[in-house]
C-alpha cells in the first residue's frame, strides 16, 4: 500500500524510499495495460468486435459433487447414486438434481461439460491453479490467471479495474501451492483488484475506494493531477527504471478512487431491495449481484469465489466427517444459497441484454468420488467432474461429453483445464495463438499447443 500525501518518508521492503504517497490500496490491480492492448490489437491477438465481451468466473471452491448435482447416475448402485433424485429441466433431455430447482428452470440457458478431468494432485490448490490458469505449477513457473491475461492484453475500459475478485482471493488449500488468482509471471501489476469486504453486510464499503482519513476533500481535489504530485514527491525515484510503471499505477489508482462511476458500480444500495433479495442476502448472492453491476460498468473479468477456504467453514468439500459436511448437509446449507444466486444472475443478465456478451463459467478444482464414503460424504476426485458455461456466445440447453456409468472417468469428449481456459479466451475474442512475455522474457503461449476451445459450446 502506498501513500501520496505529505513529505514524510517510508521505506519499502525493496529498499526504495518514497515520500508519503497517496494511500490507494492495491495499485497494481487497477490495470495499466492500454499500451499492451494497442500492441495486442496491432498484432492481431485481440479479435475486432469483441471489446464488449466480459467474463464472470464462479469458482466453486471445495469442489461440488458432480454425481449428486450435474451428472446424476440414477441407475447406479445406491452407494454411487447418492440420496437425491434427478428432475427434468427446461432443456429437453437434460436432468439435474432435485436440490437445484433454479438450475433446472434455466437449463436452456447454460451448457454442461460432463467430461472434465485433470492429472494433477487431488489437493485443492493444485486444481485451483490448473482450472484458472490452464496449467500446473511446475518448474517454478506461476502462470497468470485468465483474468490477468485479459487485463494484460485488453486493459481497462473505464475507471474501474479490468480484473476483480469477489469477495477476496482464496485462502489456504492445504497443498502449499499458488492458488492461481494472481498475475503470475506477468507481475503484480496484473493481480486482481480484490474487494476484501462482504457485500451482504449493512456497513459494506470498498476499502480501496475510501480516501485516507488524513486527507480532506479539498486537499484530495488539489492533487487531481497525478503527474504534478509525482514530480514533487519522487524526483529521485523518477530516475529509476520503475518510474514510468509506478506513475501509470498512481494515475490509474487515483482515477479509480476519485471516480463517481467506480463508487456507484460498487454501491449496492443503488439496487432495489427486491433485486437484492432475488439474489439472496448472503455473501455469495450479493457477490453475484455485484459482479453483474461491475460488468455492466465495464469490468472485463470478475472471479467470484463461492467460498474462501476449505477450512473453518462449510463448503462444497463434503467429506462427511466433522468439520466437513455430508452429502445431506450440502442440500440444506450450500445448495439453496448457490442455486438462488446463480439463477438470479443468469436471468438478470439475460433480462438486461448482457448475457450474450458475458460468459458465465462455473468451475471447480475437481469432482467427488463415485462411491459415498462411510461418513456419508465424498472425497476428492480429479479423474472426472462437470463444468458449465452460459452466455458469451455459448449455446445453452446442451451437454458436451459424458462420464462412465458411475461418473468415475470421461467416456466421451475428455476435456482438460487448458481447454476450459481456451474456451474462456475464445469467448472474449483472444487469439489462442498469441503469446505473452514469459519468465526471462521468453514468448509464452496463451494456451499450450494442441489445446483449443470446446467448440461444441458455440
Amino acid at each position: 500500500m502506498l501513500t501520496l500525501t505529505g513529505r514524510g518518508q517510508t521505506t519499502t521492503c525493496d529498499g526504495v524510499t518514497r515520500r508519503d504517497f497517496l494511500q490507494v490500496g492495491t495499485l497494481g490491480a487497477i490495470g495499466l495495460s492500454m499500451p499492451h492492448y494497442l500492441a495486442a490489437q496491432a498484432a492481431g491477438a485481440v479479435k475486432p468486435g469483441h471489446d464488449d465481451r466480459a467474463c464472470i468466473m464462479i469458482f466453486n471452491l471445495g469442489a461440488p459433487s458432480h454425481i449428486d448435482l450435474f451428472d446424476m447416475k440414477p441407475d447406479a448402485p445406491a452407494e454411487v447414486r447418492g440420496p437425491f433424485k434427478p428432475i427434468d429441466t427446461s432443456a429437453e433431455g437434460i436432468q439435474l438434481s432435485e436440490i437445484l430447482p433454479g438450475h433446472a428452470r434455466i437449463a436452456d440457458k447454460f451448457a454442461l461439460v460432463r467430461s472434465a478431468h485433470h492429472g494433477g494432485a487431488a489437493v485443492h490448490d493444485s486444481g485451483w491453479q490448473m482450472l484458472q490458469t490452464g496449467r500446473q505449477f511446475t518448474g517454478g513457473v506461476n502462470t497468470p490467471h485468465a483474468g490477468a491475461v485479459v487485463s494484460y492484453l485488453r486493459g481497462r475500459k473505464t475507471d474501474l479495474p479490468p480484473f476483480v475478485v469477489l469477495p477476496e482471493t482464496m485462502g489456504r488449500g492445504g497443498g502449499n501451492l499458488p492458488n492461481g488468482q494472481s498475475g503470475g509471471f506477468l507481475g503484480k501489476a496484473y493481480d486482481p483488484f480484490a474487494l476484501n469486504a462482504d457485500p451482504s453486510q449493512p456497513s459494506f464499503q470498498v476499502p480501496d475506494l475510501l480516501p485516507p482519513q488524513d486527507i480532506s476533500t479539498v486537499r484530495l481535489e488539489r492533487r487531481r493531477k497525478m503527474r504534478e504530485v509525482v514530480d514533487e514527491a519522487v524526483k529521485s525515484f523518477e530516475a529509476t527504471e520503475n518510474a514510468q510503471l509506478l506513475d501509470e499505477n498512481f494515475s490509474a489508482a487515483f482515477r479509480m478512487m476519485t471516480s463517481t462511476q467506480a463508487r456507484e458500480a460498487f454501491d449496492l444500495s443503488k439496487e432495489p431491495q427486491k433485486v437484492r433479495d432475488r439474489y439472496g442476502m448472503n455473501r455469495f448472492g450479493q457477490c453475484c449481484l455485484l459482479a453483474r453491476r461491475l460488468v455492466e460498468n465495464g469490468v472485463r473479468f470478475v472471479t467470484i469465489n463461492t467460498f474462501l477456504t476449505v477450512f473453518n467453514e462449510v463448503t462444497w468439500d463434503i467429506h462427511g466427517s466433522k468439520p466437513f459436511t455430508s452429502i445431506a448437509g450440502m442440500k440444506d446449507i450450500v445448495c439453496p444459497m448457490y442455486d438462488q444466486a446463480y439463477t438470479a444472475l443468469i436471468e438478470d443478465l439475460s433480462e438486461r441484454g448482457l448475457l450474450d456478451a458475458t460468459m458465465v463459467c462455473n468451475l471447480a478444482e475437481f469432482g467427488r468420488t463415485p462411491r459415498v464414503n462411510p461418513a456419508g460424504g465424498r472425497d476428492h476426485w480429479p479423474q472426472c467432474f462437470t463444468v458449465y458455461f452460459a452466455g458469451g456466445g455459448v449455446k445453452g440447453g446442451q451437454v458436451v461429453g459424458a462420464s462412465d456409468p458411475v461418473g468415475g472417468v470421461p467416456a466421451e469428449r475428455p476435456v482438460v483445464p487448458a481447454d476450459v481456459v481456451a474456451t474462456i479466451f475464445h469467448s472474449l475474442g483472444l487469439d489462442l495463438e498469441a503469446e505473452l512475455p514469459g519468465p526471462g522474457g521468453r514468448p509464452f503461449p496463451l494456451v499450450d499447443f494442441g489445446h483449443r476451445e470446446i467448440h461444441e459450446l458455440f
